[in-house]
């Protein structure tokens, strides 16, 4: 893998940070779904430098040359009509894959970014290759088409309104004239005096007996009968029931708070000694792993079956990829997350801190992690123990390292016990616990030097309950206050 260009990045951007772990899962997302010619025109990002370039890295061999910068003017257009090609064909795999919501809604948001205007292209043997510069997307502007109406049709629509027009006329002047004005003629018979009414007397009614009024007072008690309404009662709004918080609680007045939250680091072994199944005693793995070292004599058809018995599900890559998922949802919003990931000699991968909302897009990550027999394999458990350990303080605040690994580092002749030594005498806050899915403990003087733990997982229901004791231990599972 060469690297094409390298960009200035500044890390401290919370919006250019999320936007390198969405690119991120989308790489991860598409690359099992896209033949190796159309996902090499998506560049590969990798933070260099101490962080403050991104480097862009590609798998084609070949001098980069800037799409602008060549002179031919047809040769431009070529590329850039296989460029167009590349992406269409990524657009007609994205309608056949089978995604979640979570899924489409980073394919819908990058897919505009992949085809903006604004990116870098580069050329290697007439292949293009896009560097996003995670800016907002730009576009070609498509002038709206509007349709020429034939002029004969305007002719029509004033003849029918001129037609409409003399139509009303004809039909105002035949009911309703107007200019006359009709002569009222006086009644003579109204036209007299007012005539006398004499009233004739009314008869007296008979006359009945009268009742004086007693000087009486009504009673108190006598309830007096009126006509108003009683005021119906308001209603009250129902009581919201008390929600029992656990004692260990983090309220969010606490979070944010805190302008120096702890951060940690989960250092995960992709090596290829973790494709081994958990269904086997540690015995049968040893001897799988000298049949890997030194063959064997068995036939192809014996081979075959041996590699499918000892590579069988649960393996202790797919274990601790489910469990570590499950472990990060339990992590308190305020810590920030990088992934260390141990796949082949001589480095380690470090990923940027995710926040709470990308834990998502981390957590997808370490789903789609794939041993690699690239280099040779290995597991490079030095050189990610130191990168994990410069990434965070350990000084000023409580900062943490987890790592899940099945043995020692087999790509360098340093001694680990050294190097954990001088971490905890540097960075005195920084404590590292272990899950030990081999249970060798040969790396243990890594938590011993550090004031971690280490917690031993040789099955599924080990993984589980160990990985959970390993979270709670580093006490950074407090839950939300509600």
């Amino acid at each position: 893998m060469q690297r094409i260009t390298r960009i200035v990045f500044d890390y401290n951007n919370l919006e250019k940070i999320s936007l390198l772990e969405q690119y991120n899962s989308l790489i991860l997302l598409l690359k099992s779904h896209l033949t190796d010619r159309t996902f090499s025109v998506l560049a590969i990002p990798k933070l260099i430098d101490n962080n403050e370039y991104i480097g862009w890295y590609t798998n084609l061999e070949g001098q980069p040359i800037l799409l602008d910068s060549l002179v031919d003017e047809s040769h431009r257009n070529k590329i850039a009509k296989t460029l167009q090609t590349r992406i269409n064909d990524i657009e007609n795999a994205i309608k056949l894959m089978p995604l979640n919501g979570e899924e489409r809604n980073l394919v819908s948001a990058w897919l505009p970014r992949i085809k903006s205007l604004g990116n870098l292209i580069y050329v290697i043997n007439d292949e293009p290759v896009i560097i996003n510069t995670f800016e907002e997307p730009v576009l070609p502007v498509v002038a709206p088409v509007i349709p020429l109406k034939p002029f004969w049709r305007w002719w029509h629509f004033l003849l029918l309104a001129l037609l409409l027009v003399g139509l009303l006329g004809i039909l105002w002047y035949l009911f309703c004239p107007f200019g006359k004005q009709k002569t009222v003629v006086p009644d003579p018979i109204a036209i007299v005096a007012p005539a006398v009414i004499v009233k004739k007397p009314e008869p007296k009614p008979a006359s009945e007996p009268v009742t004086e009024p007693k000087d009486t007072v009504p009673e108190e008690s006598t309830p007096i009968a009126t006509s108003e309404p009683k005021p119906e009662p308001i209603p009250q709004p129902p009581l919201k029931p008390k929600v029992k918080n656990p004692p260990n609680c983090i309220t969010k007045e606490e979070m944010n708070k805190d302008p120096n939250p702890s951060k940690m680091a989960i250092v995960f072994d992709n090596s290829l000694s973790m494709t081994v199944t958990l269904n086997e005693s540690p015995s049968a793995v040893e001897q799988y792993f000298r049949y890997l070292t030194y063959g064997s004599n068995m036939s192809e058809e014996e081979r075959i079956k041996y590699e499918k018995r000892m590579t069988r599900l649960p393996t202790r890559l797919s274990s601790s990829k489910s469990v570590a998922t499950s472990s990060i949802d339990k992590i308190q919003p305020n810590i920030g997350i990088s992934l260390v990931t141990l796949t082949n000699c001589p480095a380690a991968e470090v990923s940027p801190f995710y926040n709470y909302k990308n834990r998502p897009s981390l957590k997808h990550r370490i789903r789609n992690l794939t041993p690699t027999a690239a280099g040779g394999g290995g597991t490079p458990l030095y050189n990610g123990l130191e990168k994990a350990s410069k990434m965070l303080d350990g000084i000023n605040r409580d900062d943490y390292i987890l790592i899940i690994s099945d043995g020692e580092d087999n790509c360098t002749r340093k001694n680990i016990c050294t190097l954990a030594n001088y971490i905890a005498a540097q960075k005195p806050r920084l404590k590292i616990n272990i899950v030990d899915i081999a249970g060798e403990h040969k790396i243990d003087c890594i938590a011993n030097a550090t004031g971690g733990k280490v917690y031993i997982a040789q099955s599924p229901k080990d993984m589980i309950k160990q990985m959970n004791k390993a979270v709670s231990n580093l006490k950074i599972d407090r839950p939300v206050c509600q």
